[in-house]
């Protein structure tokens, strides 16, 4: 499902909670997780483990004019059931768009997972009109579940 300000996908992964929680929770993993291609590695990161900490990474894409690095700072936190960062150039405060990551357990080896982009609160019309939301699309979203699944397999 998806508006004209956020793309959502979910997937039941076969997998525990706390296993899926674990790899989202570890910033170094994200590059193998990453359908959009645009993760490259991690310039700074620590286990996620707090709303408010800030997490760095290193990026390529053609709508930053090539190498760029991203401040991802940690905006909900609820262990084995929430993580969500809003992501923004390096040195640079959010701009309004987030990631969201929610877990249900499904029982004791089930888990289902909604991830969603979020960029609803993206005000400034230079960066909408330059970055022509959604940057990462439903197909490439739903490719990142495939991912998160056959790293927690």
């Amino acid at each position: 499902m998806s508006d004209n300000t956020k793309v959502i996908v979910e997937r039941t992964i076969t997998a525990p909670v706390d296993a899926i929680f674990d790899v989202l929770s570890n910033p170094e993993r994200h590059q193998e997780l990453d359908g959009s291609g645009f993760i490259r590695g991690v310039e700074h990161a620590d286990r996620i483990q707090n709303v408010g900490e800030v997490f760095t990474m290193n990026m390529q894409g053609d709508h930053m004019g090539g190498e760029y690095k991203t401040d991802n700072h940690v905006s909900g936190y609820a262990k084995d059931k929430l993580l969500a960062w809003k992501t923004a150039p390096a040195g640079t405060e959010p701009p309004g768009w987030e990631w969201l990551w929610e877990l249900e357990s499904q029982g004791p080896n089930e888990t289902l997972v909604r991830h969603t982009y979020d960029w609803s609160k993206v005000t400034d019309k230079n960066l909408l009109e330059k970055v022509k939301f959604p940057l990462v699309t439903k197909d490439q979203l739903a490719d990142t579940l495939g991912r998160l699944a056959t790293a927690t397999a």
